[in-house]
């Protein structure tokens, strides 16, 4: 059980649990340092760091995970130490939320088309009030017994070379890192193995400002945490890390599940520091 995860995600995007239960969760475990990274969006950060002012054993720090979009495929930043009220920050986030509920309306269109047959405004129940994503219908899809588990959602249906994808507007990893950059943040290229030529894209994101990239990560083998590691040590970046936790699957890796070195996130806090005066 690792003390550190610096990429959880809660009810304000996707994930299952609320910022307060994420935070009663991680002190449960003994956690010691977590980020709330919610997709596109940092409207669950204040009731996080109120859940947390009950132990100060647990440092929240406040994050969020931008989506960006690159040709034939989509990268994430992921910004830490930024200033979740700002208004710019605030305005450009809302603008690529807005882009998340049409894309959602236009695949239950097409889902239809193929014969899966979701109302959206069960998705939209599924959400509870929070961004609307992907995995909401997946889950709309699943309890109509169209699916078995999310990951064949994706695989079959929504995933991007699936039948029933929709692109949505989304800004350039580039625009991204300045954004973060803009808002007080640090900017981290989270899981890079997902993207098939990563070390292309870190050589052109540290110029603009990048500062870390996530080493451990839940489908990390030893062999891939070398390689990314080295990657960092050759830009001189943070080696960050976290689970993706969203509490949805029965399998997935919980809060804490990727053992993610303390100096990492300590790393960030003294860079933040140094950056804020």
């Amino acid at each position: 059980m690792g003390l550190v995860d610096l990429h959880i995600h809660s009810t304000v995007s996707d994930g299952k649990f609320s910022p307060a239960d994420i935070v009663h969760k991680s002190i449960a475990s003994g956690m010691r340092i977590i980020a709330l990274t919610d997709h596109d969006t940092v409207n669950g950060i204040q009731e996080a760091l109120d859940a947390a002012n009950s132990s100060p054993a647990l440092r929240v720090i406040p994050g969020v995970e931008i989506s960006t979009d690159v040709p034939h495929g989509e990268i994430h930043i992921l910004g830490y130490y930024i200033d979740f009220k700002s208004p710019f920050l605030l305005a450009k986030l809302e603008n690529m939320r807005n882009s998340r509920v049409e894309r959602a309306k236009k695949m239950v269109e097409k889902l239809a088309g193929l014969g899966v047959k979701i109302e959206y405004s069960r998705v939209r129940e599924l959400a509870s009030g929070s961004t609307v994503g992907r995995p909401h219908i997946a889950h709309a899809m699943q309890e109509k017994g169209y699916i078995s588990n999310f990951k064949e959602a994706f695989e079959r249906y929504i995933g991007r070379d699936g039948p029933a994808y929709v692109e949505r507007d989304k800004m350039t990893p580039i625009e991204a890192v300045n954004l973060i950059i803009e808002s007080g943040g640090l900017p981290v290229f989270a899981h890079p193995l997902t993207f098939p030529d990563y070390e292309k894209m870190t050589g052109e994101l540290v110029p603009a400002g990048l500062v870390g990239i996530e080493v451990y990560y839940k489908y990390s083998t030893p062999g891939d945490i070398n390689r990314v590691n080295s990657l960092a040590n050759k830009y001189k970046l943070i080696p960050t890390g976290g689970t993706d936790f969203h509490g949805i699957e029965a399998n997935e890796v919980g809060i804490g599940g990727v053992e993610v070195p303390v100096e990492s996130a300590e790393s960030l806090l003294a860079l933040a520091k140094v950056k804020s005066k």
